[in-house]
């Protein structure tokens, strides 16, 4: 494998395995950052409505295009829909504000086309169909190359079975060796419905420890990710990379797209170097069991069990 390996969505579109994610990272921040992250050889980047990034990401796009000679066809530009989540005061958006967000997606992002548009998450209980409903709108007008879900979990996908509409292209959801969904990602793959893996670096002592940055990470996961015997701080010394490496590999090993996030130009340049490496059966065996159920991204909880 390299750095250019890619899985095929429908419609021969051709996703990354390696992205750039930018949760967390201030617009005016952020275009600096990601003109780095596609110059050092990233060529899938993710933003989100929710984010309010949208424009630094798309500067941040177009000015490395410019510098490295490249089209804008050589990148894969995701964002994704806010669904509106009554629980948070957040309207629920129906078929039209859907259209009208994705709009106003593009022109942050200044771009004529995303590849691929999500909906965030599952929290727009009686509306998720039709929100799904407007998503294949956008594919049919080509405006949105691929189509997917965040967080939706197998009763949100098989709700838009029975509704009798096209399954998404991709369902993003945290997955990481605490977190491996193996329900869940076994029914993906009987569809059809390729996995995009956040929040891959849990793991981590590091991950999302600076003031402001919530999740559900518990003291002890904590401390897990700072003992010396850490099976992944092992396993990072046996195959000479870091640890971050490891849990990035596991991810692409599988198939799964992974989307690290980082503002440190060292760091970017490492988390991409994934493909020059295996991680052995024994270890993967030993990861396996390693899994702890839900996810700790969202402080809220893990929002593949809203309902």
């Amino acid at each position: 494998m390299n750095s250019s390996e890619t899985v095929t969505l429908s419609r021969n579109v051709h996703l990354p395995l390696l992205g750039f994610g930018t949760y967390l990272i201030e617009d005016q921040d952020v275009a600096d950052i990601v003109r780095h992250a596609v110059e050092t050889g990233y060529r899938h980047v993710d933003t989100a409505e929710a984010y309010n990034n949208e424009a630094g990401v798309g500067q941040g796009i177009r000015a490395a295009i410019s510098d490295l000679g490249m089209d804008r066809e050589d990148m894969f530009v995701t964002t994704k829909l806010w669904p509106g989540n009554p629980a948070w005061g957040n309207p629920v958006k129906g078929h039209a504000e859907v259209l009208a967000s994705f709009e106003a997606s593009l022109k942050r992002l200044e771009m004529d086309y995303v590849d691929l548009y999500m909906i965030h998450a599952p929290f727009a209980a009686e509306r998720r169909v039709e929100q799904w409903e407007a998503l294949i709108e956008l594919k049919e007008r080509g405006s949105a190359r691929s189509i997917g879900v965040s967080n939706f979990s197998k009763a949100h996908l098989e709700e838009l079975e029975r509704a009798g509409l096209p399954l998404p292209d991709v369902n993003q959801i945290e997955l990481h060796p605490w977190s491996q969904k193996p329900d869940l990602v076994g029914f993906l793959k009987e569809k059809g419905i390729q996995p995009i893996a956040y929040s891959s670096l849990v793991p981590l002592s590091t991950w999302r420890s600076k003031e402001g940055e919530h999740s559900a990470k518990t003291d002890d996961m904590v401390e897990a990710g700072t003992k010396s015997d850490s099976p992944f701080k092992e396993m990072a010394s046996r195959y000479g990379v870091t640890e971050a490496q490891v849990l990035l590999r596991w991810a692409v090993q599988q198939q799964y797209a992974v989307l690290p996030k980082s503002t440190s130009p060292e760091r970017i340049k490492t988390n991409a170097d994934v493909f020059s490496f295996e991680i052995s059966y024994e270890d993967m065996q030993a990861i396996r069991g390693m899994d702890r159920g839900d996810g700790v991204a969202w402080a809220v909880g893990d929002p593949t069990q809203v309902i």
